[in-house]
């Protein structure tokens, strides 16, 4: 079960980082060809969307290891993978930040400045603007869905990220709509709302920024829990009638949340239908002792005792015997 969900979970990720880097560079293009430096923040905004879904994708997912040699190659990979994830993670918070701060003085610079040079182009500005809005509409109604069916707290937290995500394009439109009405009009006033909307913008990018840093040094966004911890849940799992042992077990922290990725092995001799019953017991058992745990995702696995002892799926009817 676990191994035909983390495609979809990738597919739908992997669609959100090339939606808003694609939208990243249309609004820079058109941005920088139209001299609009709030939709140039918007960009980069949509870009640090994109860096955020992208460094969320480096931890190391849980698998069930069958040698030492593969366990101790599976360690060393996951080591890798928690050295690898910050340093990735630090980067682009540095880059999305020094972005913004150069795209927050650019625009400081004309607001303090003298009035900025009506642009013929802002409606093309304005066009790219109303088409990305409608593009990142149609981006997160697809992942919205998709993460609401998996999580209800996962997809609330990914809408309070669109809503911000939101707020920032629709500052963008206005200054964008009050720079072209300064332009038509001929008041020089209104010609301050581009780079006022890009200052606004440039805000919402180091707001950005700063929550990639503080998630990935403090890890409050997504945690492993400590090992007595996470004890509890496993004793819980344990009761279960039908579970024999838990081969693998990782409680992760999201903000006051808790998921939960359970491995268990059954009886190698019952049905597909009987082991997900046996799955979906443990699961209800976890969600009512614990308020806290959101998610549960559990992949009931045979019991294989292994060598020199032999399951008895593996044996004939009519010899029942364990112990070879």
């Amino acid at each position: 079960m676990a191994r035909e969900h983390i495609p979809t979970v990738q597919a739908a990720t992997w669609s959100g980082i090339a939606g808003n880097m694609t939208l990243a560079v249309i609004k820079a293009v058109v941005g920088y060809l139209a001299n609009s430096k709030s939709l140039l923040a918007d960009g980069l905004y949509s870009a640090s969307e994109a860096a955020s879904s992208l460094a969320g994708l480096f931890p190391s997912h849980s698998v069930r290891h069958k040698s030492k040699d593969t366990d101790r190659a599976a360690t060393q990979s996951k080591e890798h993978s928690r050295v690898a994830r910050p340093g990735i993670s630090v980067l682009l918070s540095v880059l999305i930040l020094m972005g913004g701060l150069q795209i927050a003085i650019s625009a400081l610079s004309s607001l303090i400045g003298d009035a900025p040079v009506a642009s013929d182009k802002y409606q093309h500005a304005l066009v790219a603007a109303f088409a990305a809005l409608a593009i990142k509409e149609a981006i997160f109604q697809f992942q919205y869905r998709y993460f609401r069916k998996r999580n209800q707290a996962q997809a609330l937290t990914y809408a309070q990220q669109h809503r911000r995500a939101l707020y920032c394009s629709l500052t963008v439109l206005v200054g964008i709509i009050g720079s072209m009405i300064g332009e038509m009009s001929g008041w020089s006033m209104l010609l301050y709302m581009d780079p006022a909307a890009a200052l606004i913008a440039s805000c919402f990018v180091f707001h950005k920024g700063y929550r990639m840093i503080v998630d990935t040094v403090y890890g409050s966004l997504v945690q492993e829990l400590q090992q007595e911890e996470a004890l509890e849940f496993k004793e819980t799992v344990q009761r279960v009638y039908g579970v024999i042992t838990i081969e693998q077990l990782v409680a992760r922290e999201q903000e006051h949340a808790v998921s939960i990725e359970l491995i268990i092995s059954v009886n190698p001799r019952i049905s597909v239908l009987e082991a997900q019953e046996i799955s979906n017991r443990a699961k209800t058992l976890l969600f009512t002792r614990f308020s806290h745990v959101k998610e549960v995702q559990i992949q009931a696995v045979p019991y294989d005792p292994g060598y020199p002892y032999k399951s008895n799926h593996e044996l004939p009817d009519h010899e029942a015997t364990l112990i070879q």
